[in-house]
């Protein structure tokens, strides 16, 4: 049913039906507006811009985000990221999972943004971390329940400092290497985020803040994102086995079902519960709704993804061995739709796979593969420490989840 509500702005119409969000997604006169309130961090960003800005850039982006690129990061750098970030925790024989999984993704989404380590050490990454947990509170600030101006500032001053300590050099690099490709050196440029913005630049005219917010956004995408969907997918595993002990052989040896267990991780619980836009001008979806020029429109994914009339009566249970209706993704709408379709969806949850899928040659995601790595070393929760849901925000998100590894 969808419900429309008057406020000073204009109705706010939220949506709860496949067809009609899929319709809205598709539609060039609602604008993204999901991160107004986040505007510190994600002003003048990839996923903020609308019409012919967004398409330029994301043209130009989606040159990194190719089927050879992911490989590489499956196939022969997130392997030996993962097991070196658990070294010290297997010795200890415990890890809180939310903690761990923004290391882990960090990690990875340090690489994709083009954010370099130079040091290489513990307390290097420790500040980096820290940073990026200030870049996702900005990126979540419609959902957070304290004082937003002073979170705002401390967010400014957060990119500021990010910007002196590991910008700086990271750019300084690529701006070099770029200049001796240009000369006709024979250099290797990264293929990362800021590699990619400073080549085209000129082209896309892009200034100094919004090149350091455009990378900002795609460090803590990368990491908070794929660091929620980890934990939230082995919560969900967890539970599956404690009910249906005999599939542990599955989740350690068949990649496809732990992809499986991935996306009806990610169908229950999108990254976003929600998504947003403002309509630009009148607009009638498929079904006949109308849509004001000026109304806010609320996608309401929870509700959506979990809709028994078109899923069945056991729509808001996790079973990865569910059949979706056809033309629907195993993950519903979490990753949006049209074109702002989520850029990294198959770098972190891998290719939907298909009848004639060849396991050898599959593209199973970054998340599968860290998720996989953790019940090879015997991830189980921990008796003595229940988790904790994160009570500094509205969004479901665990604050701690410790569990034991090895035995």
């Amino acid at each position: 049913m969808t419900a429309v509500t008057e406020e000073a702005a204009g109705p706010t119409i939220v949506l709860d039906t496949f067809a009609d969000a899929k319709d809205a997604y598709r539609s060039k006169d609602l604008r993204q507006a999901l991160y107004d309130e986040g505007e510190v961090v994600m002003d003048g960003v990839l996923v903020n811009l609308h019409g012919r800005e967004h398409r330029d850039r994301r043209r130009v982006e989606n040159r990194m985000f190719r089927r050879d690129v992911f490989e590489r990061y499956e196939r022969d750098l997130f392997p030996a990221v993962t097991e070196q970030t658990l070294v010290p925790y297997l010795e200890t024989g415990r890890v809180d999972l939310v903690h761990l999984g923004h290391e882990l993704m960090l990690n990875l989404s340090a690489l994709t943004a083009g954010i370099d380590r130079p040091l290489g050490t513990t307390e290097e990454t420790t500040r980096l971390y820290d940073y990026n947990a200030k870049f996702i509170e900005g990126a979540t600030m419609a959902h957070y329940t304290g004082d937003k101006a002073a979170l705002s500032r401390d967010i400014a001053q957060a990119l500021e400092d990010w910007d002196t300590e590991f910008l700086a050099p990271s750019w300084a690099l690529r701006e070099d290497l770029l200049a001796r490709e240009a000369a006709g050196e024979d250099v290797d440029v990264p293929h990362d985020v800021l590699a990619t913005l400073l080549r085209h630049r000129d082209e896309l005219e892009l200034p100094r803040h919004v090149i350091r917010r455009e990378v900002a956004f795609f460090l803590l995408a990368g990491a908070h994102t794929s660091a929620t969907a980890f934990v939230r997918s082995i919560d969900h595993i967890l539970g599956w086995l404690d009910q249906h002990p005999s599939d542990i052989s599955r989740v350690r040896d068949d990649a496809l079902f732990v992809q499986r267990c991935i996306h009806e991780t990610v169908r229950l619980n999108p990254s976003s519960p929600t998504g947003r836009r403002i309509a630009l001008a009148d607009v009638t979806l498929k079904s006949g709704l109308h849509i004001p020029e000026g109304a806010t429109v609320v996608i309401d994914l929870q509700a959506i993804n979990r809709d028994p009339a078109f899923l069945g009566p056991d729509a808001a249970d996790f079973d990865p061995t569910r059949t979706m209706p056809q033309g629907v993704a195993p993950f519903g709408l979490s990753f949006g739709g049209g074109m702002h379709v989520c850029i990294g969806q198959d770098l972190a949850a891998g290719v939907v796979a298909g009848s004639a899928t060849d396991p050898d040659d599959h593209l199973y995601g970054l998340v599968t593969g860290a998720v996989r790595h953790m019940f090879g070393v015997g991830v189980r929760r921990d008796p003595d420490n229940p988790p904790q849901r994160d009570a500094a925000t509205v969004r479901p998100y665990w604050g701690t989840y410790p569990v034991l590894l090895g035995g």
